[in-house]
């Protein structure tokens, strides 16, 4: 097998965009790629574009009749029967409108996360990144959540199909993993793994500690709903102890993760208050449960984060700098201060509307501490203790 990690990457994947006024914003690839090629931390050799997933892929998760709606309301000028059954799809709501070549768009995302799974599974490389993937909340015959192909469910799917592996999926998005989860809620060989704010006040409203799968599927679902305004320390406790103990239960032979940085206390759409620190150290985490585990296998996709200028790019480089062991993760821990390329700050502070952080980190010593630190800390810890519940020590 070889040690070199994949980037999949195509800047067309940015074409899948429901309108100019959406928080879903794919421009945070292009910023994403920028930044680490101006560090040099992207070579050519390690690039690679996506490949269209083909209809028998996507009836993997999907209906039939779903994608069918997909295909039709992606005209530009979709025929009245479907612009009537479009909000029966989940395809024309605010969240989740349908808009032109939407099937052709979402299915080249799908490839991009089917073709990690390949290179990974035919040993071609340990680690695959797909930023453009990672859209976890689509359902069967449903979009929902800024989702249309569910391109995570679908390549576990197909792991599952082709290669008979066992599957940890870990979601480190501030909103529910709740399609992925669903897709395989009652399946013994799929565990996954959601950290998130707590459904009582978040989109999808999902992901309770007692949804812990069904039938043979029992104790296979693992969900860690934090409280709004959880601060890193509470976060990374939480995360680290029960993704831990949820590995060395299941034991997977291999690792997808979805890396949404909605959770950073920039973010517009949630509550959640961390910084940049756990989008450091949980993709540490994750490469080295690969290792134990999995012989290295590790395949990470994008999701959500709507500080496109701010965090989204921080965020998903500091993945792909951990999954090439990449020597500034070395001198961030020697230099918290550590700043981010000038050539970068100097080539997107003119379009960007807030100004940019000057560091790889964030000053978390100037923040001013969330008023009810202990009891969110308090509450935090009696939610991991519940979802451990059913886990082996």
């Amino acid at each position: 097998m070889k040690d070199a990690s994949v980037f999949i990457y195509d800047p067309e994947e940015s074409d899948y965009r429901f309108n100019d006024e959406h928080p879903f914003n794919q421009k945070r690839l292009d910023l994403t790629v920028d930044l680490l090629n101006r560090m040099g931390a992207l070579p050519e050799e390690a690039l690679r574009k996506p490949i269209t997933a083909e209809a028998e892929k996507l009836l993997l998760v999907h209906s039939e009749e779903y994608i069918q709606a997909v295909r039709e309301l992606s005209c530009p000028s979709p025929r009245e029967p479907w612009l009537s059954a479009a909000e029966r799809y989940g395809l024309r709501t605010e969240d989740t409108p349908f808009f032109p070549r939407m099937h052709e768009i979402t299915s080249h995302v799908v490839g991009g996360s089917l073709l990690a799974a390949e290179l990974v599974m035919k040993g071609e490389t340990k680690h695959a990144l797909h930023l453009g993937g990672g859209l976890h909340h689509a359902l069967r015959n449903q979009g929902a959540g800024f989702c249309v192909y569910n391109d995570a469910s679908i390549a576990i799917a197909h792991l599952k199909k082709e290669y008979q592996a066992r599957v940890l999926y870990i979601d480190t998005d501030v909103h529910h993993g709740d399609g992925v989860q669903w897709s395989f809620y009652s399946d013994p060989d799929v565990c996954t793994f959601s950290i998130h704010e707590t459904g009582k006040y978040l989109f999808p409203g999902t992901g309770g500690v007692p949804e812990r799968g069904e039938g043979e599927g029992f104790g296979f679902s693992v969900n860690l709903p934090v409280e709004p305004y959880t601060e890193d320390d509470s976060w990374m406790e939480c995360f680290e102890e029960v993704l831990e103990r949820t590995a060395a239960t299941f034991r997977p032979d291999v690792i997808v993760s979805q890396h949404g940085c909605d959770a950073h206390a920039y973010d517009p759409l949630a509550h959640v208050h961390c910084s940049m620190r756990i989008y450091k150290e949980m993709p540490a985490l994750i490469h080295k449960l690969a290792h134990t585990w999995c012989g290295g296998r590790w395949i990470a996709l994008g999701g959500g984060g709507y500080d496109l200028w701010r965090v989204v790019p921080r965020a998903w480089s500091l993945v792909w700098l951990t999954m090439t062991d990449h020597p500034l993760l070395k001198q961030l821990e020697e230099n918290p201060k550590l700043p981010l390329p000038l050539e970068w700050l100097d080539r997107w502070q003119p379009e960007s509307p807030v100004e940019l952080p000057p560091t790889w980190l964030d000053p978390v010593d100037c923040w001013t501490p969330m008023p009810r630190r202990i009891d969110i800390t308090a509450k935090n810890k009696v939610t991991k203790e519940l979802a451990m519940l059913y886990l082996n020590k």
